[in-house]
């Protein structure tokens, strides 16, 4: 498969998740829509006051972290490449009378897709790597969105939990591809186990040394990394919820982390 043809076979996979993600219990539009938030605690935390800030979110599926943000005081543009999620995420923008712009895109193209525009913050999180060959290419369009002095906020799932397969028996994937695709399909999504849509898809792995390398290429500035044990969404097998919607695997515990978020700033 070429890059295109990969990328393709994810947009045409998200557009899918789409679908069936606005009507789920887990991202819960319900709620949202009476005015709940959707951001978790480990980025709300580290982003910290956004009012009065421009804010790009890369990868930002329909939107609702996006308009957490608006919600919040930003000034918020959301960047994806599935065109269904894009529309949806500029539908529900008008439903709630949220000022925000959305834009169809892949990520390596968001410099030219936004028009140039620099940004406070640009954000991204949770899954959103892996469906990406080359870090470096990432880490330039990224940089490129910010103002002087402004700053990357990643989280983003620990490549270890990656490498192995769906059951977490048996380590199968490396924790670095090295640009290595790899392609995988799956009856239902993480929203939904049980939807009734079979995905194909193209992912690969990237530890975290190689997104930091790619960071400091691009000229920006690491200023915080951290390794967290849990995450705030249960979506990984036979978890269990601790204080303040912190999941953990009950076989591993506190031994394997399972997310990592990290502060890079442009030099002013």
């Amino acid at each position: 498969m070429t890059e295109a043809e990969w990328f393709d076979t994810n947009r045409a996979a998200w557009n899918a998740r789409t679908r069936v993600h606005l009507a789920s219990r887990f991202y819960d539009l319900t709620s949202f829509r009476a005015g709940a938030g959707s951001l978790k605690p480990i980025e709300l935390d580290q982003v910290g006051d956004v009012r009065g800030k421009s804010l790009l979110h890369l990868q930002c599926h329909f939107g609702q972290d996006t308009l957490s943000w608006a919600r919040l005081g930003a000034r918020v543009t959301g960047l994806d490449l599935s065109d269904e999620a894009i529309l949806a995420a500029r539908a529900l923008a008008e439903e709630l009378s949220l000022d925000a712009r959305f834009v169809e895109a892949n990520v390596y193209d968001a410099p030219a897709a936004v028009g140039g525009e620099t940004f406070d913050i640009v954000f991204t999180s949770y899954g959103v790597l892996g469906w990406l060959p080359d870090m470096t290419r990432w880490a330039r369009a990224a940089a490129a969105c910010l103002k002087p002095g402004g700053v990357l906020h990643l989280v983003e799932f620990h490549p270890v939990v990656w490498t192995f397969d769906d059951a977490f028996e048996h380590i199968v994937y490396p924790y670095d591809g090295h640009g290595e695709p790899i392609l995988t399909e799956e009856t239902g999504t993480y929203a939904d186990r049980d939807a009734p849509v079979r995905l194909k898809e193209v992912g690969w792995n990237h530890g975290i040394g190689t997104v930091v390398t790619a960071l400091l290429d691009a000229g920006l500035t690491l200023e915080r990394l951290r390794e967290i044990d849990w995450s705030p969404y249960d979506i990984f097998p036979d978890m269990a919820e601790g204080p303040s919607g912190q999941f953990r695997m009950r076989r591993f515990g506190r031994r394997l982390p399972l997310v990592y978020a990290l502060a890079a700033r442009r030099r002013s």
